[in-house]
């Protein structure tokens, strides 16, 4: 397992809630759950509570693990206010670029892609990824294809239970490709924001949590915006394609159950046994390969036998793959040092940067109702992080 050091563990999937700081001793480090989608490690003389954090706002990023800033001790706490803002910047762009470069492929590229490709090629990247960072936690060739072989290979009930969330998230990263096919961006970027009250119901349903009233308050609040936004959705005049609106929201509902759900079914995998997190996303991904074969199969499988695996891909197709396999593990070097109100104030920050773009780029037409909606959503995530 990993130990309460400065060395971060950068992965696995869940949901932060308001930060909060327990001192305490233990004769040895141990994982176990605390409030908010979060895990401690405690160790000889602290405790550490790491969180985990998607690397974008919306869409099928890769999820980071990172100590929480506020039990982060006075060495790593103390940054400078130009290193805080660095990170801020980067979360912020790492967020909307993705966003924006996504819709971009859906609507302006002649030759469309099946983005079905696109998910099952990211799932490929991000396991490789992770057996990369597992060899380097394991120190050596050997000791990486022992775990390999005790924890993967050899351990099929630990694979089929991994399964589960696979499936979800296999579903929720194709319907973020469906949602952006059908509606700007920045409209894109404030309803995803119901994730939060999403896994806020999943936390208090599946893992007997409570809220504080302030959070139930932001919970109906986005709910609010979010209903104000797709009052009347902001039309974009610069895009061509056709476009269904309904149908890009009815996308969105379902990822934003599967977020929630997803994540806090895989917080309560990664409490039931100490295995590493690395191990587990390992196990995550391989399953999320086969599903995601699968669905190409079923839903693309004769267009692609006819115009290739790879048919449409471009260089912009290709950095939003790699903006979602490797954009949450460079997040996750600087998101140690953030906190949820800045995080909160970088998914704010997002939603204008997407909104501005989304003007530029497609011919956004700002309106009233959209506006106020965003305004409120923003307002709703900065409360929802308060301590």
């Amino acid at each position: 397992m990993f130990a309460a050091s400065a060395t971060v563990p950068k992965c696995g999937r869940l949901e932060q809630d308001a930060l909060q700081d327990v001192p305490a001793g233990r004769s040895s480090t141990r994982w176990f759950g605390a409030g908010g989608g979060a895990l401690w490690a405690a160790a000889p003389h602290s405790m550490v509570r790491w969180e985990e954090r998607r690397g974008t706002a919306g869409g099928p990023g890769p999820a980071v693990l990172a100590p929480s800033a506020s039990t982060m001790t006075p060495a790593k706490e103390n940054v400078s206010l130009l290193f805080k803002l660095y990170c801020l910047t980067v979360m912020t762009l790492v967020a909307a670029t993705y966003t924006v470069a996504l819709r971009y492929t859906r609507t302006v590229e002649t030759e469309l892609y099946f983005s079905t490709t696109a998910v099952c090629v990211t799932e490929v990247i991000k396991l490789f990824l992770s057996v990369g960072i597992l060899a380097k936690e394991t120190g050596s060739l050997t000791k990486l294809i022992t775990s390999l072989k005790e924890n993967v290979f050899g351990s099929a009930k630990e694979l089929l239970k991994l399964s589960v969330p696979s499936v979800v998230y296999a579903l929720q990263n194709n319907m973020a490709f469906m949602a952006l096919s059908n509606l700007d961006a920045a409209v894109y970027q404030v309803t995803y924001q119901l994730k939060i009250p999403c896994t806020a119901l999943c936390t208090v349903l599946m893992l007997n949590r409570t809220l504080s009233k302030l959070q139930w308050f932001s919970v109906f609040m986005l709910c609010g915006g979010v209903t104000l936004v797709q009052w009347e959705p902001a039309q974009a005049t610069k895009v061509q394609v056709e476009q269904n609106p309904w149908l890009g929201f009815g996308a969105i509902a379902v990822a934003v159950f599967c977020s929630g759900f997803a994540g806090v079914y895989f917080e309560k995998v990664l409490k039931s046994s100490d295995t590493s997190l690395w191990v587990r996303n390992i196990q995550l991904y391989l399953s999320g390969i086969v599903v995601n074969l699968f669905v190409v199969y079923v839903s693309d499988g004769a267009k692609i036998l006819e115009k290739g695996f790879f048919y449409g891909y471009t260089y912009y197709v290709w950095f939003v793959v790699l903006l979602a396999s490797v954009g949450g593990l460079y997040t996750s070097v600087v998101v140690k040092y953030t906190d949820n109100i800045m995080k909160g104030f970088s998914a704010a920050a997002a939603i204008v940067l997407s909104t501005v773009a989304s003007v530029i780029l497609f011919g956004l037409q700002i309106t009233v109702t959209f506006s106020l909606g965003a305004l409120l959503v923003c307002i709703s995530i900065y409360l929802y992080g308060l301590p």
